[in-house]
């Protein structure tokens, strides 16, 4: 295969992914912010980012096709950073994949409206799996685990938008922009789909916080043989005055357990952190200095 061949089979398998997703991404306007938002339900529900809505209640979704529809906010959950819209109109459901089968190298198309310019495409590779962004809000520090990130374009206002797979499944939700080339969603698996039915019920998601970035990391052998786990989270870092801060871990501690579940990364300590363990002591094992420490943090409810 030449290279012209090689550039074709890339430029048909973005623009079949552009052309089966776009139908299903809106341009989304609320009094104080706008974004994007993708279809994820026939009954004409919407999920986008909640920094999208911030305090709104309410606004306009515009569809590719020029069809313009009022919203109303269902929900919104900060640590994820995804919220759910109602609109009045709306076409048919995008497929939505699993982003924990995701592998770094793949192809992701990110679809939105950056700037405001409504169904624009950009294309790129996943860089790396299981992130964690922390985010500062007005009342306190946070962070959102287990972000994808690509080196697909994004820009203000692609928030919210999809980013879906060369099978045109939708595997995340465009979140931010980190600066240099660096872009970072949501995705969409087990955990946040939790999230968004619990959004739809209850139009909130009680969340417990530790207040911890980390990333994978792979254990000592002598670690690794003795308690037959292979990797944990190394925290890089501590979000002051949380949790976590509170229980005395520190950068470089290597997590191996929190409620005496194996972790291994973000997505799996985010996987315990709803409301059942808000105010109860966790148990927390942590690798430090080559030594295996204990400690007990009491994870907070997240106020946003």
């Amino acid at each position: 295969m030449d290279d012209f061949d090689a550039l074709d089979a890339y430029s048909r398998s973005v623009s079949t992914v552009a052309a089966e997703v776009t139908p299903h991404v809106a341009s989304v306007r609320l009094p104080r912010g706008s974004g994007s938002a993708v279809v994820f339900a026939d009954d004409g529900h919407l999920v986008t980012n909640a920094h999208v809505v911030g305090g709104g209640t309410h606004g306009t979704a515009t569809y590719s096709d020029g069809t313009e529809a009022r919203f109303t906010v269902v929900g919104a959950d900060p640590l994820s950073d995804l919220a759910v819209l109602r609109a009045s109109e709306a076409p048919s459901a995008a497929r939505m994949g699993d982003a924990d089968k995701l592998v770094v190298g793949q192809l992701v198309v990110a679809i939105g409206s950056p700037l405001g310019l409504a169904g624009s495409v950009t294309a790129g590779v996943v860089s790396a799996l299981g992130r964690s962004l922390p985010v500062q809000t007005r009342s306190a520090g946070r962070v959102i685990e287990n972000v994808i990130q690509t080196d697909a374009a994004l820009n203000p206002g692609n928030s919210g938008g999809a980013l879906a797979d060369s099978a045109g499944r939708v595997v995340g939700v465009n979140t931010a922009v980190a600066g240099f080339g660096l872009g970072l969603a949501v995705p969409i698996n087990e955990t946040t789909r939790r999230i968004i039915d619990t959004l739809l019920v209850e139009g909130r998601v009680r969340r417990a916080y530790l207040g911890v970035v980390g990333v994978p990391a792979p254990l000592p052998d002598e670690v690794a043989e003795h308690t037959g786990q292979h990797a944990g989270l190394r925290i890089v870092e501590v979000v002051r005055g949380g949790p976590a801060e509170r229980a005395g871990l520190r950068p470089g501690d290597l997590v191996l357990t929190v409620g005496r579940s194996r972790i291994t990364d973000a997505q799996d300590i985010q996987r315990q952190l709803f409301a059942e363990v808000i105010g109860t002591r966790l148990a927390i094992t942590v690798l430090r200095n080559g030594a295996m420490v204990d400690v007990f943090a009491t994870p907070s409810e997240l106020v946003s």
